[in-house]
């Protein structure tokens, strides 16, 4: 049996346990099985996992998407550009080599959206929620798409915005994107402290989180005629980029 998985800690709910056991189910794939792997601690566990002979792939979530970096042979040019790792390739003579295939995820959907939107590129400046991790492929992705951008954090720095200086932007913005974990289930009422009174038609929500479908921050931005998505997309084709990869 080939075994693959998703490593993080804590996993509470896993995307990618659902979505591959039913991929295997729906395309009869009887080798394989997906395992998830609860890890608080790379360096204790994560050795131990890759000596497995049966297994051939991993996921990564937070917070272990750099952590991983130090037992890998070799990097994509996905993970180099990000600088994070979300899938671990297990090749055939036993090196490891990391990808990041949320680049892929939030590019692709984004770009999809905006051709179903009829919007374009052009003139759209971006603010990114959040600076964590989920946040580091969606500004490669954005600056490969030549799409300016803004880092929004609760703390002033050189780089970023604060939530406080937002009124005063908001309207130079367009593209909001939450890579917070923010508002996620059981959490549904929570929302980026955004001046929602200022959002018009003319911006676009685009949520990383996916549980609720739709969250508060999607909510009110739609109640002041926004266009809005979820994560769920993004999710769909990182795990079929990973798939890609594994059997490549």
């Amino acid at each position: 049996m080939i075994t693959y998985g998703l490593i993080g800690h804590p996993l509470t709910h896993s995307f990618s346990q659902r979505y591959f056991t039913g991929k295997f189910d729906r395309e009869g794939i009887v080798d394989s099985r997906y395992e998830l792997f609860d890890m608080p601690d790379v360096a204790t566990a994560l050795p131990d996992l890759l000596q497995r002979p049966d297994l051939h792939g991993l996921n990564v979530t937070i917070p272990h998407k750099q952590a991983v970096l130090p037992y890998l042979d070799r990097l994509d040019a996905s993970a180099e550009k990000v600088g994070a790792v979300n899938v671990i390739k297990v090749e055939a003579d036993g090196t490891r080599t990391g990808y990041n295939s949320d680049y892929y995820g939030f590019r692709q959907s984004l770009e999809a959206w905006l051709a179903a939107l009829s919007r374009t590129t052009a003139n759209l400046q971006a603010l990114v929620l959040g600076t964590g991790g989920a946040s580091k492929a969606v500004v490669a992705a954005l600056s490969d798409l030549s799409i300016p951008y803004k880092a929004v954090s609760r703390t002033k720095t050189p780089d970023n915005l604060s939530y406080d200086e937002l009124p005063a932007v908001i309207d130079q913005y367009t593209l909001l994107i939450n890579c917070s974990p923010v508002g996620t289930y059981p959490k549904v009422d929570e929302a980026p402290a955004l001046p929602y009174d200022q959002l018009t038609d003319r911006h676009l929500l685009y949520d990383l989180v996916y549980n609720p479908a739709e969250t508060r921050f999607m909510q009110l931005g739609q109640e002041r005629g926004a266009a809005t998505m979820n994560g769920y997309q993004m999710l769909v084709l990182q795990a079929e980029k990973a798939w890609a990869i594994w059997q490549g």
